[in-house]
């Protein structure tokens, strides 16, 4: 890269930057879906059945082989989301439909399209998060039908050299696939809290998505991409862009170098956390677990776990981290279904039965985790707190709280996800010892824009003053009390926005363990006033 600026001799894009960092290559996009041939005459339909069903159990093997390789490779949150593919993959109904118009007369390829459209119709009926997850068949779709036709399975390029990957979009299954020859991510669509956007921050990986121009830009062209301010530079040299690679290297070497506790310019401690899905995630560096997603444990089970299964998830977790780990109960519901748990579906699953409103209709599930949880801490030995996620009354927080002390946890927290919850932060401590704020959940239902809608991605910006305005009320909530108030929502994860929250008086900062570095020094290069007066004007 010049020294002069980010923009390159052929010119410069912008789009939404969801993952820190630089980097530079040529440019590769993702293969498309197959083409489905016009029907053609069945002359067997038993046969033309059976292959439909093959084709399915294709899918649902390589799924399950990328999610064995990203679990032994350390990502476990890239596993799981591989796993739950595999399950919709394996979905009975789903191969009972395909069979059923096979056998009606369509060709393997045809009702396998038909009966996976017939399936997205459904989602996406429901509306919110369910409908944003119809999306996520279509790639399993596309899988599906190139197996029957004997064609490559669409996705991930393989070039043979480092290169940045572009797409329309990036299904779960290929963003947890993403191999080491990826530098960078840039997609068309997307938002700030897509799969790729949350996935790309745990790796490490610098992305910039909603950049719906790059559809333009030719295969092989050599582009940067900022993933912090979303910028993307054409037509770079090769020797620019070894150089942007360069500094990168430079950069995230100079501040893996700088390790210690979180703190402000004049020593005001801030404690910086990770969130994470399993143990697979830890990370040195951070100083404890701020959220841990233990859905992330379950997503792909049809079964419930048994205690002792549950027990043996958590106290690897317990063993393996360092400091504190908060602990999240199950955060079921929307976009992270539990088929064990059998919930029904919802006309508007985002407002319905999620995260601690499954106890309404599945008492028994929070009292057998809450009860692994403790018998996991005792057997370990750590610091271990919980949290309930979707908390929305005094009455909710004050239940939860009695169910969780009597099961042996001393330290009990509730998320505030939604408005009502942030209003009354005061009513809520007096019944509970810690908030955590989760500024995804938090800014969609302030604003009541999805939060995985790339169109309202400035609605959902974690500057937003109303947003900041609930923040502000929770931690002074916390002042008052003693008792600590965090964030664990992916503002907490940006250098930009951090100096925000602990001018709000946050005392904790919770997120992905590859942002901790970036976190650290934007703290450490300001004073606490400092960081104070950005709030003020950011609020104002």
């Amino acid at each position: 890269m010049p020294e002069t600026g980010w923009a390159g001799p052929g010119g410069r894009l912008s789009g939404l930057g969801v993952s820190q960092g630089r980097a530079a290559g040529p440019l590769v996009r993702m293969a498309g879906p197959p083409s489905l041939p016009a029907p053609r005459p069945v002359a067997d339909p038993e046969a033309e059945a059976a292959t439909a069903v093959k084709a399915l159990e294709a899918v649902t093997a390589d799924l399950n082989r990328r999610a064995a390789a990203a679990r032994t490779g350390g990502g476990g949150e890239a596993a799981e989301i591989l796993e739950a593919l595999a399950m919709i993959a394996d979905d009975p109904m789903l191969r009972e439909e395909a069979e059923t118009r096979a056998r009606g007369g369509a060709d393997a390829a045809h009702a396998l399209e038909a009966a996976f459209n017939g399936h997205q119709d459904a989602l996406a009926a429901l509306g919110g998060y369910l409908a944003e997850r119809a999306a996520d068949l279509d790639d399993l779709k596309h899988r599906a039908v190139a197996a029957a036709l004997g064609l490559p399975v669409p996705g991930l390029p393989d070039p043979g050299h480092p290169y940045v990957l572009v797409a329309g979009d990036l299904s779960p299954a290929d963003t947890a696939g993403l191999g080491p020859d990826v530098l960078a991510l840039i997609t068309e669509r997307g938002g700030p809290t897509s799969h790729t956007a949350i996935l790309a921050r745990a790796r490490g990986l610098p992305a910039v998505v909603a950049c719906p121009a790059v559809a333009d830009v030719p295969d092989g062209t050599i582009v940067g991409v900022d993933g912090a301010s979303g910028e993307i530079a054409l037509g770079l040299t090769p020797e620019q862009a070894a150089e942007v690679m360069e500094r990168d290297r430079a950069e995230r070497a100079r501040l893996a170098a700088a390790t210690g506790p979180g703190r402000t310019a004049d020593g005001h401690p801030v404690r910086l956390l990770a969130n994470i899905g399993s143990a697979a995630d830890l990370r040195p560096g951070a100083e404890g677990v701020g959220l841990f997603r233990t859905e992330f444990l379950f997503l792909d089970r049809k079964q419930p776990p048994s205690p002792e299964e549950q027990t043996a998830a958590y106290a690897e977790v317990f063993e393996r981290a360092e400091g504190p780990v908060i602990v999240r109960t199950l955060d079921a519901g929307t976009d992270k279904p539990l088929p064990f748990l059998g919930l029904p579906e919802e006309p508007n699953p985002a407002l319905g039965v999620r995260g601690l409103r499954v106890d309404r209709l599945l008492p028994g599930v929070l009292d057998a985790q809450l009860a692994a949880i403790a018998e996991a801490a005792r057997a370990t030995g750590a610091d271990v707190r919980v949290m309930a996620p979707m908390v929305t009354t005094p009455a909710e927080a004050a239940d939860f709280a009695r169910r969780a002390r009597a099961a042996g946890i001393a330290q009990v927290g509730v998320m505030v996800e939604v408005p009502a919850a942030a209003l009354r932060a005061v009513q809520l401590l007096r019944e509970v010892d810690f908030l955590s704020i989760g500024t995804n959940d938090l800014a969609q239902y302030t604003f009541a824009a999805d939060r995985q809608h790339p169109a309202l991605a400035d609605l959902l910006d974690p500057r937003q003053p109303a947003l900041l305005g609930l923040i502000e009320a929770c931690a002074a909530a916390g002042r008052a009390a003693g008792k600590p108030v965090g964030v664990c929502g992916e503002a907490a994860g940006d250098p930009a926005v951090a100096p925000l929250l602990v001018g709000l008086g946050v005392t904790s900062l919770s997120m992905a363990p590859s942002c901790v570095p970036l976190v650290r020094e934007a703290l450490a290069g300001l004073t606490l006033e400092e960081c104070r007066e950005l709030a003020r004007e950011a609020l104002a």
